[in-house]
Formats: C-alpha cells, structure tokens, sequence
C-alpha cells in the first residue's frame, strides 16, 4: 500500500484519518484496512486528540466501496475470504470501540465498504450530493454481522432490508430521513461540518464524552437500571476533576477548563 492512500493527521483537537485514493474514488483495498487498527491506537496514545475525524480528503469522495480488483485474490478460497474478513472487521471494530468520539465527514460517494465505515463512526456529517448505498446483493454475497448490527442498530430491520434487497443508491435527503445521518451541510462541506461539530464535543469534559459512548455501547449490549457496570460508570464521574471543575465553573459563572486528557 501507498502510504498516501490512507493517513493520519493530527491537528489539535483533532485526528484526522484521510482516505485518499482519488483514482478509485477511495476504493478500499484490504491493506488500507489493515492500517486503520495501528492509525486508531495512535489518536488513542495522542493527547492532543479529542475527536477522531474520517474523511477522503481531495479525492472527491468518502470511500466508493472496497477495491473490486482485489476480489479474485482475496476472495479466492473460503480461507482467503475469511481473512480478509477478519482483516475488515478488525479494522471497523476499532473505530466503534475507539474511546474517543469518531465522526465521519462524507462527501461524494459513500457505498458498500464506505459506508460500512461509516457506520462505525459514532456520528455522521454528510454534504449535499453525497450518494449513499449497500450492495452485497447485487455481487451475491452477504453484508458482514458486524455491519448489520451496526445498520439495524441505526435503523432498524425494516429499513435495513429495504436498502440491502434493493441494493440502490440514494441521495443525502434519503439518507436523513432513514436516521443515518447527524447533520447535514452544503455540497463539499462536510469535513467543515464535522470540524465543527467535533468543536462542540471537544469543549466539554473528555471524562463525560468518553463516558457516555461507554454507557451507549453498554446499554446497546443489554445493560440495565441496575447493572452493576453501568452502577460502577455513572459513581466513578463524581471522582473526577473534571466534575469538580465542571460545577466550580458553574458557580463561579466562567467557562469551564477541563483537564482530563
């Protein structure tokens, strides 16, 4: 792999996570998968780094889907299939449990393995003209569990199947209304629009922001009211500086100064 085809960047408060195939439309090879594990483990490591953003720089797109060249090697024996499933899955599984917030930036296209990365992002910003769509049916295969959990979680199971069977591509207004978008902004605009969310969620406390995608996956997972884990989260914020400064602040009528890195 070319070590331009997928980077980090880091620009306080953010790393950055740049797909930039601009050939192939930020196609996905399996070796561009296989970076993202290590380029996750370093925004982690980075204290700098409050939000993670994944966006397809110049190429004029988020990602067009995975890298069709590489299916008769890849794919080629059940053992090689599995691989490089595996190789996927490490991949999306690190961004959606990365502990720092992740949010997509998508313009352009934004299909099949695109938007499986997407999806692992915890939120989503998307321009006007981006084109969005899943279509494992239209090459005879089937959309990873991992992935599908991801997208019912999102949507549902109605709509999933909608999209899966039909195997279409849709527009940016569709893509809002089926919930998988957060914001919407201009054509081009996206990284913008994720740049200023991400703003918003890096000036409030990491503790609480990291916390709460906790307490999200967890209760995702089957915590209750009661889970003695959920019980153990919710204590543990009232030990933290970032607490006391976060009520300090409030009396004192002054913006807050966290510190949690």
């Amino acid at each position: 792999m070319s070590q331009s085809s997928i980077r980090l960047e880091i620009n306080a408060p953010f790393g950055e996570i740049i797909l930039n195939k601009p050939g192939k439309r930020n196609a996905l090879s399996v070796d561009m998968w296989a970076a993202i594990p290590e380029l996750i483990q370093r925004v982690v490591a980075a204290d700098a780094v409050k939000v993670v953003i994944l966006h397809g720089g110049d190429a004029g797109a988020f990602a067009a889907g995975a890298d069709i060249s590489e299916f008769s090697t890849i794919y080629s024996t059940p053992e090689a299939a599995a691989q490089s499933g595996e190789t996927i899955a490490a991949a999306l599984n690190a961004i959606e449990h990365c502990p720092k917030p992740v949010i997509a930036a998508i313009d352009g296209a934004c299909v099949g393995g695109g938007m499986s990365l997407a999806m692992a992002a915890d939120l989503r910003v998307a321009g006007e003209g981006a084109r969005f769509g899943i279509t494992p049916a239209k090459l005879g295969i089937v959309y990873p569990a991992g992935d599908m959990r991801r997208l019912v979680t999102a949507i549902g199971a109605s709509r999933t199947k909608d999209i899966l069977f039909t195997a279409r591509i849709f527009d940016v207004a569709e893509a809002n209304a089926l919930g998988l978008l957060n914001r919407v902004v201009g054509k081009g605009e996206a990284l913008a629009g994720a740049r200023e969310l991400g703003e918003a969620v890096a000036a409030n406390s990491q503790w609480s922001v990291r916390a709460i995608k906790e307490m999200v996956a967890g209760v995702e997972a089957g915590w209750e009211d009661t889970s003695p884990e959920a019980a153990a989260l919710f204590v543990a914020g009232f030990s933290s500086e970032d607490f006391v400064e976060g009520y300090s602040s409030f009396l004192e009528k002054r913006p807050a100064k966290f510190t949690f890195k």
